[in-house]
């Protein structure tokens, strides 16, 4: 597989798990409470497209100036903490709640937003800088911006037949345990090349 396709892949794949039981999500589930859900969408689309445009261009930024050793060791770190963040939870403030809540006179404008303001320094988005620093920018930021839409979209569809029913808890494990895999094995990596 070729480096776009496996930053693709990886990326995507990375991005949907973090992003299941976060904040995010909650507030794509009160959007589309509110809004339809094409703008919601389209909304949650081009504020992540943006963050996380920024988030692969800090990554380069990085895995220029920086050791590739050095890099899978603190990428390894940080989804270790990404794990035990994914296991903390998340839960909207009041703020958070009111800000979703609010009919403006665009839906795409307010869900964009709001969802721009809430991923930044989010993991997502310190997830997307971690993978831009391993794989190429293209490949990592169209994979993660997929992959976000994705799971938030699963979040709203799912919201919407089965009501806040979901087993948030296992959720927030399964995730959990993804990241920490994904975390040793970067880790595991950089031993090798450190040494």
């Amino acid at each position: 597989m070729d480096g776009f396709l496996v930053a693709l892949v990886v990326s995507f794949g990375v991005i949907f798990v973090a992003e299941l039981g976060d904040k995010s999500q909650l507030m794509a589930l009160t959007f589309a409470t509110r809004f339809k859900t094409v703008p919601v969408l389209i909304g949650i689309t081009v504020a992540t497209a943006i963050v996380h445009l920024a988030s692969v261009a800090i990554g380069v930024g990085l895995n220029a100036a920086l050791p590739t050793g050095w890099i899978s060791l603190v990428a390894g770190l940080a989804f270790l903490g990404f794990g035990v963040w994914t296991l903390r939870g998340d839960k909207l403030t009041e703020e958070e709640k009111r800000k979703a809540e609010k009919t403006g006179k665009s839906a795409v404008f307010a869900v964009g937003v709001a969802f721009f303001l809430a991923e930044l320094g989010d993991k997502t988005m310190l997830a997307t800088i971690t993978l831009a620093t391993k794989y190429g920018w293209f490949g990592t930021w169209l994979g993660s911006t997929l992959g976000m839409v994705a799971a938030d979209a699963l979040a709203i569809l799912v919201g919407r037949l089965l009501g806040r029913h979901l087993p948030e808890k296992t959720i927030r494990y399964g995730a959990a345990v993804l990241f920490a895999i994904c975390g040793l094995w970067l880790i595991l990596e950089a031993v090798r090349e450190l040494s």
